[in-house]
């Protein structure tokens, strides 16, 4: 793998490509508790500034968290193309309507009576530290070459991956 650490657009690019491809991550709080608290949260969107969105129940464990708290890790897996990325971030909850109307997704009438539930929260993670690996050629050719590796005895000289940091 090769190291590559994007900058502004391009991480901001990188961020979003590979949080919406995933969808779903690990959203950690409490980052100074072992074991941290973390559970699985579905991604709205990853805005043009790299912030990260989701929407949450105000009487959730991580609303209260947040509160104490600002400081979060999210970890977004997309195990089919071999892309991972980790963020850092600062998270910030938001109730106001004009919010939780762009934001709202109608998934989300699965945890609530609809956008004026008033237990509806918007959650914003604005990262300060991200980190990304992301397997260009994919997750098959990567096999088929460990696995050609293998079988010859040759090592592999597959090195199409890239990784790094991703700084907004």
């Amino acid at each position: 793998m090769s190291t590559q650490n994007l900058t502004h657009l391009e991480a901001i690019k990188k961020i979003k490509e590979l949080s919406e491809k995933a969808r779903i991550c690990m959203f950690c709080t409490e980052l100074d508790v072992t074991p941290i608290n973390s559970r699985p949260m579905g991604l709205q969107e990853t805005d043009d500034s790299g912030n990260l969105w989701f929407i949450s129940s105000a009487d959730s464990n991580k609303n209260f968290e947040i509160k104490e708290d600002r400081r979060v890790q999210l970890f977004f897996m997309n195990n089919g193309d071999s892309q991972y990325l980790s963020v850092y971030g600062t998270a910030s909850i938001y109730k106001d309507k004009a919010t939780i109307e762009e934001k709202w997704s109608p998934m989300a009438k699965a945890w609530f009576d609809g956008k004026d539930d008033p237990n509806v929260t918007i959650i914003r993670v604005e990262p300060k530290e991200t980190y990304y690996w992301d397997t260009k050629a994919g997750k098959l050719v990567s096999l088929l070459s460990f696995a050609a590796s293998a079988i010859t005895g040759i090592k592999t000289n597959n090195t199409d991956g890239v990784e790094g940091t991703a700084s907004v």
